[in-house]
This record gives C-alpha cells, structure tokens and sequence, in this order.
C-alpha cells in the first residue's frame, strides 16, 4: 500500500472544502476545444508496432498496419493510441533512437505516418507519440562526434570527472559509468547503449524542444515522455535527492513551455515509474499527468486477493494532492500493465474472472487509463522482455493477413483469445472491454468526475462517488468469489441500477446484492 505522507494529509485540508463543490477538471486538448457529436472515453491504447499489424508481408508490424486497424481500435472505444518509439534505432523496441525527426523505415515512411495521423483524427483518435530523450543511442551521429574531446557534441553528454566513482550504481540498478572507445567514462542509467544527455546544456535542451515542436507541427497530438523522472536522476543516490527532482521538475516545465508555442493544447504524460504517491505528485502541472504505478500495483494486488487495499482511500488522497499541485486541475494515467511489465493475465494466473474484475475497475476510474495491446484478449506474456511484446493475436489459428511474425509466440494462449473468436462472443473479454468503455462515453463522471471513497464494513467491497457538474454516480464493486449484500448509506440517494458488469445485481430497501466479481454504477 501506498505511503501517504504529511504533504498529502495537509493538501487533503487545504482543498477538502474546495472539493465538495469543484467540477470537473481536465486539461483541454485541441479536440477537447471542439463540439464533438459523442463523448471521448478518455481510454488510451498502447501500441508496439512492431508486433500489431503487417500490411506489407514482411513479418513486421508497420505504421500502415496500424492504418489498417483504426476500425478495429475505433469499435473498441478508444479515444487515443500511444505509440511506442517509431524513430529509427538499431534495436528492435527502439529506445535508442539514432534520429528524432525520422521514421524506422522498417515500419515505413513520414508519408505513411501523416497517412495513419490523417485516418486516426477522422475518427476522433489521436496519437501520441512515444518522446526518447533522456537518452539517444550511441549509434546516433551526436554521439559519435561526442567521443572528439573538441566536438561541440562533447558536452551533450554527462562524461567522468576526475572524482567521479566510476562503480556508482544507476538509478535503474545497473552500472551508471561505462567506458567509451575513446577511453573516456560516461553515464548511462539504463545500459552501454543509450548514453544520457547532459540537460544542464543549453542546446541540448534547445534541440529537444525543437524535436518536439517538429513532430507537432506533423499533426502529433502529444507524447508519453520515456524515463521522465531520469533526465536527472542518474545515480542510486540521486532517487530521492530533492535536488534532482527540482530540476527535473524546472525542465519538464521549461518543455512544455516550448511546445505550447507550437501548441497550446499538447499533452504530456510522464514516465515516473516510482510507487509512492508523493513521487508523482511534483510532476502534476509541468505535465498533463504520469502514469499511475501506484495504482496499477494496488488493483492488480487487490484482484489477486480478492480484497480492497484500500483503493479508494488511497486514490482520494492522491487526486486531492494532484489539484493542489496543478491549480486545480486534475488528470491521471492509471493502467494494469504496460511493455515494460508482465501482462495483466499473466500477473493474474490466467483467471479470467479475476481479469474481467481487474478491467472493470481500471475503466470506472477518472482520467484517461491506458490499455497495453492484446490487454482486451486476455493475451499472456512473461520475461524476458521480447515475450511481453509479442504479436497481437487477430485469428484463431494464429495465422493469416496482418499477422506480425518478428517473433513466435512463448504463452499457452489457445485460439479463443483472439480478435476473431471473441468478436462473435458476446460474453468475451473483448466485448467486455467495449462494454465498460462505452459506459465512459456516455457516463461523464467516469471520466472526470472528483472521485470520494465511500467506507465499506466489508473487505471484499470498493465502492466510491464520482460527481461532476453532469452526472454523479456510485461505483461498487464486489472483490470476491462470493456474492455480497451491501448497506446503503441514507445519504448515498442512489435509485438505479444504471450499469452493471453481468446480470444480477439488485437495489432495494437501502441495499444492494451484487453477484461475484460484479461492478455495478448506481445513479
């Protein structure tokens, strides 16, 4: 469970009284701005190319794959489509990026990303591209010249000193210092291949805003921002330095400053990849949000138990730190698992019970929660790495058009987790997930409502109230295997039923009865 510390109790008082009567708050987007003849979702979907789609044969997932299957994304309800590096890089996840302004060409061309941009904003879907700069590879051109002492690229990247401890540990937990060929020693949090640039420069700070500023201008919508907490946080000993958090914070801010020349509506979610609330907390208004990976573990460990940890309470605390922090506004980036993490099946010993529960309550909370491709099949994958990134599985047979074949599968996934199966089952995985996304579409406080725990005697039970100035409603969800009869507070006024994730639950004489694993919302 996550610490909540006296800042956040403190934020808690500051803004409590604010809270009973604050509206919705969300940073606009430049569609956002727009009137829109249906409600966005606000659900973003992750996306690696390289294993989603093939247009052209050659066994690798491309932009005109993911062209191809705009439909498919825009059936299942999503608002927005994250896409993991597509710059050239000599490795096949390509976070070590050899060009900021290029195209992989193993996933096409600039003609065919604006393509897929153009087809994508048709149908209301944005893209959010993924932004690599805390570091470049040491294939990039910049770095090549960086290993000439008198190149002007020298001083982009973080080199030894005569007192630096060349066995300092990274944040990450590998070697921080590695030698180059020159005979020279420099950082690289995460590996020898993706040396650190040195934003204490001017001009790398410069040419990175300008990188940004490029990709807007090519019609991106924003981007989810790699490493965000490490363009300072180089060493073991830098991760909780207040230090190196002021001046992430100052360039984040300096950042967003620049693109919105470009821009005024981009958005920015960080990579802070910490478990404690009061570590994301900072970030809330040089960006748009982080990603929530506090919560992530809470739902995942509280599916897995079949109890509440306390998900409620904590997001409660959380969000009223984040209006205090941003003004108040408010947005968040809760999720299950991402391409850096085991898949939520897997995590969950295949349960598709336990699955469909942990679905559920990722998509009845606020802000814009992200989806990991194949996460609405029920696709498994454990590490190493490559086998949390397999290919998206369209047919039952796991062979036909569009199947991504860089490499083979390493699950025991039969044929009916597929695309193909579950589209024509009604009672899939699948559909369940267009379910309870198509409720944030028409359920504004889904979305973005202020959300207040709601105290349960049972520990089995979530519930909580989500209101904003269209729609108030209360979200109820039943942990475990059995069903569950909860008493209504006299203050709850809730008449109906409006949505539930099965069949079975009922309201009557101040109480409700939910079948297990159910989600009700109540109105």
């Amino acid at each position: 469970m996550p610490r909540f510390p006296a800042f956040f109790r403190a934020a808690v008082m500051a803004v409590a009284a604010l809270l009973l009567s604050l509206p919705a708050y969300a940073r606009q987007d430049a569609s956002a701005a727009q009137p829109a003849a249906q409600a966005s979702s606000g659900v973003y979907y992750e996306i690696f190319v390289r294993a989603f789609y093939d247009s052209n044969g050659d066994g690798i997932g491309d932009l005109n794959g993911v062209t191809q299957k705009l439909d498919y994304l825009k059936s299942l309800g999503v608002s927005a489509i994250w896409l993991m590096p597509i710059n050239p890089s000599p490795s096949y996840h390509g976070y070590d990026i050899t060009d900021y302004e290029g195209i992989n060409p193993q996933y096409g061309t600039m003609q065919d990303f604006k393509r897929l941009l153009d087809e994508a904003h048709k149908r209301g879907i944005k893209v959010v591209m993924d932004m690599v700069i805390n570091h470049t590879s040491d294939q990039h051109p910049w770095f090549k010249a960086a290993l000439n002492p008198k190149d002007p690229h020298h001083d982009w990247y973080v080199w030894a000193k005569p007192n630096s401890d060349l066995k300092a540990i990274s944040a990450t937990g590998g070697p921080a210092w590695h030698r180059a060929p020159n005979g020279q020693y420099y950082v690289g949090v995460f590996t020898s291949a993706m040396p650190d640039l040195n934003y204490d420069n001017p001009a790398v700070r410069k040419e990175m805003i300008d990188v940004g500023k490029f990709w807007l201008r090519e019609g991106v919508d924003g981007f989810r921002l790699d490493a965000a907490q490490h363009i300072y946080d180089d060493l073991r000993s830098d991760m909780d330095s207040p230090v190196a958090l002021q001046k992430n914070v100052t360039w984040w801010t300096e950042y967003r400053h620049g693109l919105e020349a470009v821009n005024p509506h981009v958005w920015l979610v960080g990579e802070v990849a910490r478990q404690n609330p009061d570590d994301l907390t900072p970030y809330m208004g040089p960006l748009n949000t982080v990603f929530n990976f506090p919560v992530a573990t809470q739902l995942i460990n509280s599916v897995k138990q079949e109890r509440n940890l306390g998900i409620g309470k904590g997001l409660e605390y959380t969000y009223v730190a984040y209006r205090a922090h941003d003004r108040g506004e408010f947005d968040d980036a809760p999720f299950l698992s991402n391409h850096d993490q085991e898949r939520v099946m897997s995590q969950l010993d295949d349960n598709m019970a336990h699955m469909r529960l942990a679905a559920a309550l990722l998509l009845t909370l606020p802000g814009h929660p992200f989806i990991y491709y194949g996460e609405e099949l029920g696709m498994q994958g454990t590490k190493p790495d490559e086998d949390i990134r397999e290919p998206m599985r369209w047919y039952r047979n796991g062979h036909g058009a569009g199947v991504a074949q860089w490499k083979g599968w390493s699950t025991s996934d039969g044929p009916d987790i597929s695309v193909q199966a579950e589209q024509a089952d009604p009672d899939s995985l699948l559909n369940l997930y267009r379910t309870l996304i198509g409720w944030r579409e028409q359920i504004s406080a889904l979305r973005d409502g202020v959300l207040h725990n709601v105290p349960v005697d049972d520990p089995h039970v979530l519930a909580y109230m989500l209101q904003d100035t269209q729609s108030r409603v209360l979200v109820i969800h039943n942990l475990s295997r059995d069903t569950r009869t909860v008493s209504l507070a006299a203050d709850a006024h809730v008449t109906t039923v409006l949505k539930q994730s099965g069949q079975g639950a009922v309201l009557g004489a101040g109480k409700i009865s939910l079948p297990p694993y159910a989600t009700a919302i109540l109105q």
